[in-house]
């Protein structure tokens, strides 16, 4: 890439540091991963290598979190694609992350059914009760952390649980009716290690 170009990659991939970091491990090609990506690469036609872009991205933000600019350059060679482009599907794609989360992340719907149940409250009480600096989340910063890396939060667009809202997921865990009352008690599920997975 020429010098500009370089320097526009740098800047647009460059995360914002989260405390969510010290929860997930930094960015490695390690052979078990290696070993994945050739497998879903072998999915596709040959020539066709690009067509794993996305699912080898997700794979990258399951592992580490977040997807770094180390892992967009890894990704683009695998696939015989460009960082610029491979930057183009990360930031396409609201799902696919820049920044690292926290240990439990929290997605909250706020689509017209969930908003109307309560959802935005619902919202400012997790992060005052998880410690979320509410102002600092905003368009080109879609997720809050807590200072310990322990929560994070973010607005998404439609759980498909549009009877039962407030709907929130907390990694990969649905919830529904979460009213604004019921902060405390999804929260603490996920304190509580003994239990993690339990819905309410």
């Amino acid at each position: 890439m020429s010098s500009l170009r370089e320097n526009n990659f740098d800047s647009l991939a460059a995360p914002r540091p989260t405390p969510g970091e010290r929860h997930y491990e930094k960015f490695t090609v390690s052979p078990e991963l290696e070993a994945e990506a050739q497998r879903v690469i072998a999915l596709y036609p040959e020539g066709k290598a690009q067509s794993a872009i996305l699912p080898l991205l997700h794979e990258v933000q399951t592992r580490f979190g977040y997807i770094c600019a180390d892992s967009i350059i890894w990704v683009a060679e695998k696939t015989g694609s460009t960082p610029a482009h491979v930057l183009g599907v990360v930031t396409f794609y609201p799902g696919l992350r820049q920044s690292c989360p926290g240990r439990f992340h929290i997605r909250v719907c706020r689509t017209l059914a969930c908003s109307m149940a309560g959802s935005e409250e619902l919202f400012d009480i997790l992060c005052e009760k998880t410690g979320i600096d509410r102002t600092q989340i905003d368009h080109d910063h879609p997720i809050g952390v807590s200072a310990d890396g322990l929560w994070s939060i973010e607005f998404v667009e439609c759980l498909a649980q549009c009877g039962f809202g407030p709907s929130v997921m907390v990694n990969d865990d649905v919830h529904q009716c979460v009213t604004p009352d019921k902060a405390d008690e999804l929260l603490a599920q996920y304190s509580d290690q003994s239990n993690p997975g339990q819905t309410i």
